[in-house]
């Protein structure tokens, strides 16, 4: 980045950089930069929009007594928590990637440095992302459920996905990414550089819930459930905090998270547990600084008006 450019970071969230001077490696610090163009709809401003007819029932099926569950700044099973992802030049070697769902997969090949970050940890049975940001060329190349062959000189996977975050285009209908709902990962998640670095949230979070419905809202791609039930969320769908919610009594990374929430909010992007938020690894995290995220139940939210219900 130039003198004027990380000026201009230094007051606010940078809007949008193409070819940052980032440095490599697992979970490099990306100096609060948004990953997607300014009008992408993660980045979408959605304080105004209007309340969807089934929030009530929607809110109520996942838990309106639930509190918000931070999925990140923690160590668990000995690994720390959170999605972690690998920060590589354009001239990182690329390696062939077979897949389970090559139907809807992009085939590659893909840019896996030999330490590639496995989410969980190289011995895990979850989901074991690996979310890949090429910083030269300024792509995204996400990978689900991924394991290395031969030390890495090939790897398979259950779904893999890329993404041109200079020009990114909805997955194809129908087709999945390395995420349930066809969206990338990484714009989604809750990052250090951000919550702490600019104290700024930008972008809506990415969030789960443990029963989803049979269907999918832009900018989703995919649904991941048998159930039928219009008041179960549909993959896509976005909630915000409610306008109303005060958040005088918070501080610190709390507070930041919580009024990205209101302005943002966080958008259903796969199966899991209900209301947790998903972040990446950092040890520069304190945990006890997110942990009042808890107090916030399901009814503090509400679902902004959907966009047409894909239901095939």
């Amino acid at each position: 980045m130039n003198t004027t450019t990380l000026l201009l970071c230094s007051l606010t969230v940078c809007a949008f950089a193409q070819n940052p001077d980032l440095k490599t490696g697992p979970n490099a610090d990306l100096g609060g930069a948004l990953l997607l163009p300014a009008n992408d709809e993660w980045n979408r401003d959605v304080s105004k929009d209007e309340v969807d007819s089934l929030s009530d029932a929607i809110i109520a099926s996942i838990g309106a007594d639930t509190g918000l569950h931070e999925d990140f700044g923690l160590v668990w099973k000995g690994q720390p928590g959170g999605i972690p992802y690998y920060v590589v030049s354009g001239e990182q070697p690329k390696v062939p990637v077979s897949f389970e769902y090559a139907d809807e997969s992009d085939a590659g090949p893909y840019p896996m440095p030999p330490d590639a970050w496995i989410e969980g940890g190289p011995q895990s049975d979850g989901d074991r992302h690996v979310l890949l940001l090429d910083k030269d060329n300024w792509k995204l190349y996400e990978l689900y459920r991924a394991f290395p062959i031969d030390g890495g000189k090939s790897w398979k996977a259950a779904s893999g996905a890329i993404f041109d975050l200079k020009n990114p285009k909805p997955r194809p209908a129908g087709w999945t990414s390395a995420d349930a709902a066809g969206l990338p990962i990484l714009p989604g998640l809750a990052r250090y550089d951000e919550i702490c670095g600019t104290k700024k949230l930008a972008h809506a979070l990415r969030f789960t819930v443990k029963k989803s419905r049979k269907a999918y809202v832009p900018p989703a791609s995919h649904f991941a459930s048998p159930h039928k039930n219009e008041n179960l969320p549909p993959m896509g769908m976005r909630v915000r905090l409610r306008a109303d919610f005060d958040t005088s009594k918070f501080s610190g990374p709390a507070l930041v998270i919580l009024e990205g929430l209101k302005t943002h909010g966080m958008i259903l992007a796969d199966n899991g547990g209900d209301w947790f938020i998903s972040g990446a690894p950092d040890d520069r995290w304190v945990h006890e600084e997110i942990l009042p995220i808890r107090k916030i139940k399901g009814k503090d939210f509400e679902v902004v008006k959907m966009g047409p219900v894909t239901i095939r």
